[in-house]
């Protein structure tokens, strides 16, 4: 025996239900009984969707976080070990004009790392097209 449940819906949304059921082959009890099961599964779903895109957007935030954070820090050393290759030989003992140009070395380091990663160039990975290794330096 099917359960009995009584519902009360105001005017217009009656007239419109018996709009709907006057057509042959189809009752009031099928209509909503059919628009009781779409809104319990879709409503269901929909707060489910919604908690999970939530928590979904907060782990992608996160996760471009760390991209960017380990594309600075592969940038860094690419671009650290080609200057080092580049610019250092057998340097004499530190002295205030060495430690001068080290540090004048270290900031233009800094400027092109950030240049790099502001411009989404890389050292490391595929070269430009037309691009050759001279023009990467």
């Amino acid at each position: 025996m099917k359960p009995r449940h009584t519902v009360s819906i105001d005017d217009e949304t009656s007239a419109e239900l018996n709009a709907l059921a006057a057509k042959p082959g189809v009752s009031k009890t099928a209509i909503m009984r059919d628009a009781i099961r779409h809104y319990i599964r879709y409503r269901g779903a929909h707060a489910l969707d919604e908690s999970l895109r939530i928590r979904l957007d907060r782990l992608s935030d996160g996760n471009n976080l760390i991209r960017r954070d380990v594309d600075i820090l592969i940038e860094s050393l690419a671009s650290f070990v080609r200057l080092y290759l580049t610019f250092n030989a057998h340097t004499p003992i530190p002295d205030k004009a060495t430690q001068a140009v080290a540090h004048a070395r270290y900031e233009k380091f800094v400027e092109q790392v950030g240049r790099q990663v502001a411009g989404r160039k890389r050292s490391l990975g595929t070269k430009g097209e037309g691009e050759t290794d001279e023009q990467r330096i």
